[in-house]
């Protein structure tokens, strides 16, 4: 009887494998998010003002909440987008394939994420 490979499972946000990640959450159509891509997630929600009524309707303590809600949402890409180019590199992937992926120089790339 032939035995099954099992399927490593990865997250489908920053790529860490089952084995890396502390918890894999399951979602539609075999996608998985590890418990520290759902932590950016609550941060970013955690950040941001809710509901969204216009700038101008917005006090200046209100617009001062939201330029840091802001600032967490990048900071929480970056950090998402630094992970996913570490898991490339880590695969061996070229800085130029990296930066043709994201339409710079492979120095551009190298400079901003080495």
């Amino acid at each position: 009887m032939l035995a099954l490979a099992k399927r490593k499972l990865r997250c489908s946000f920053c790529g860490k494998s089952e084995t890396e990640a502390a918890r894999l959450i399951g979602g539609g159509s075999g996608r998985y998010i590890c418990d520290a891509c759902v932590g950016i997630c609550n941060n970013i929600l955690d950040a941001t003002p809710v509901p969204f009524s216009g700038w101008d309707a917005m006090s200046e303590e209100q617009l001062l909440t939201a330029v840091k809600a802001s600032e967490a949402s990048i900071a929480a890409l970056h950090a998402l987008l630094q992970a996913q180019i570490e898991a490339l590199r880590k695969q061996d992937v070229s800085w130029a394939a990296i930066g043709q992926a994201l339409g710079v120089s492979r120095q551009a790339a190298w400079e901003r994420f080495s």
